[in-house]
């Protein structure tokens, strides 16, 4: 489960005094995100059965709620801390948003935790981080997806902090060199309240189904808004402690958090152990360079 193929971080991200920088910037319109509905949730681990499997299969993903201990998501929390506040002086994998891009130099240790969009590449720098990826029932429930051994591919934390931008609707399969018949399981992992004020998932359930979209260089890499404009998303809500297991290529995406509520969250990729990667210019074949030279 150690090795880790990191993926592409997509195009906007930049280097400045030594810290990775998200420059994606840009205006959207607000029912962009309006969901149609909200999910169910299921309680716990016990209730993934085979059923709830299948309807996986169909619908794109799995909400669970009680999956993780508030002790284990309280020791997920504190080592995301220690990191960005640099307990570990060999971290490095820290991306801010890009408000702060102007006067990165000027800011406290305070106003830089403020203005942290995500940390990637730490489980070996936290075992309690280690631990959450690693959670036996965890695997269980990704092994039964993919019917085959798994091997993580992929590592973040998405703190969507008050103030933190949008990430506009996508599949994250068009960031991963991997072909389509490599299935991917993401894992999102709340680790605050996540809910409709403070940008909780939206999704598309079921279009997995229809296969990879083009994808545009906007205000990140991602689906044409007009594509996904009016298009009956279902938000998922979770407590600390839920999961979301989804399909690689459901369309998902979340707005801008303008609440005064933090929406912090860890999340995974895992692909079959066996996996075999393909090219970046392959996988642009596929989601479109630039959409093909299409309009967006």
């Amino acid at each position: 489960m150690s090795k880790i193929r990191k993926s592409n971080l997509g195009p906007g991200v930049q280097r400045r005094d030594g810290v990775l920088v998200d420059t994606n910037k840009g205006s959207y319109a607000s029912q962009l995100y309006e969901p149609a509905s909200v999910c169910e949730t299921l309680d716990g681990y016990k209730a993934i059965d085979e059923d709830q499997i299948a309807r996986y299969r169909r619908e794109g993903y799995l909400a669970v709620e009680n999956f993780y201990s508030r002790s284990e998501v309280q020791g997920a929390l504190d080592a995301i801390d220690n990191l960005i506040s640099g307990g570990v002086p060999e971290f490095d994998g820290i991306l801010l948003e890009g408000r702060v891009e102007s006067h990165i130099d000027e800011l406290t240790l305070e106003q830089r935790a403020e203005a942290v969009r995500k940390i990637m590449d730490f489980t070996h720098f936290d075992q309690r981080l280690s631990a959450m990826s690693e959670h036996p029932l965890l695997l269980d429930v990704v092994e039964r997806i993919l019917e085959t051994e798994a091997e993580m591919t992929q590592e973040m934390a998405l703190l969507k902090l008050p103030g933190g931008r949008e990430k506009p609707w996508h599949q994250d399969h068009a960031y991963f060199d991997y072909p389509l018949d490599q299935r991917i399981v993401g894992v999102w992992i709340s680790l605050d309240e996540a809910n409709l004020g403070n940008s909780c998932m939206r999704v598309l359930a079921g279009a997995h189904r229809e296969g990879p979209r083009l994808h545009f260089i906007r205000r990140d890499w991602q689906i044409c808004d007009t594509e996904m404009l009016d298009c009956q998303c279902v938000a998922v809500p979770l407590q600390p402690g839920g999961v979301l297991f989804f399909d690689s290529l459901l369309p998902h995406g979340t707005p801008g958090n303008d609440s005064n509520q933090k929406r912090r969250a860890l999340q995974f990729h895992f692909a079959a152990a066996n996996a075999q990667m393909f090219s970046k210019e392959d996988r642009l074949t596929i989601f479109g360079a630039e959409g093909k030279d299409v309009s967006c």
